[in-house]
C-alpha cells in the first residue's frame, strides 16, 4: 500500500480529500478504507472505487446514487489505472451540492488526484 497522491477541493463550504494509493488486492483496499474511516470520523462521507486483479469496486457510500463512487471509478478506467484506489473524504459544509453538484465534485477530485500517474 502506498498512498501516491493527495488533493483537496473546497466547493460551497464542502471539503473533498482526494486520495490515491497504490495497491495490489482488494483486502488492501478494504483495510485503508477502515483505517480513513476511523482516522475521519468527522467526515460525511467515504465514497471510493478500486481496480486491482480483474477486481473493480465501487460505493457512493450513502450519497445519492451514482453521483459518487461510480465517477471516481469512470476517472480510474479512463486512465487504465489498474491496481489503484482512489477514496474522496467528504466533509459536508452545510450547503446541498444536488446530484449534478456532487458527481463534478467527485470527478474532479478523482481526476485531480490522479493527474500526472
Amino acid at each position: 500500500m502506498k498512498l501516491l497522491k493527495e488533493s483537496i477541493i473546497e466547493i460551497k463550504k464542502s471539503k473533498f480529500i482526494g486520495l490515491c494509493y497504490e495497491i495490489s488486492s482488494p483486502e488492501e483496499a478494504k483495510n485503508i478504507i477502515e483505517s480513513l474511516k476511523k482516522e475521519h470520523k468527522k467526515a460525511r462521507h467515504i465514497p471510493y472505487a478500486y481496480k486491482v486483479n480483474n477486481t473493480a469496486k465501487k460505493t457512493d457510500d450513502k450519497e445519492p446514487t451514482n453521483t459518487a463512487g461510480l465517477p471516481i471509478y469512470n476517472i480510474l478506467e479512463k486512465k487504465d489505472l489498474n491496481s489503484h484506489l482512489v477514496a474522496v473524504i467528504r466533509y459536508f459544509g452545510g450547503i446541498k451540492l444536488g446530484a449534478g453538484g456532487l458527481l463534478r465534485a467527485y470527478s474532479e477530485t478523482a481526476n485531480e488526484v490522479t493527474k500526472d500517474l
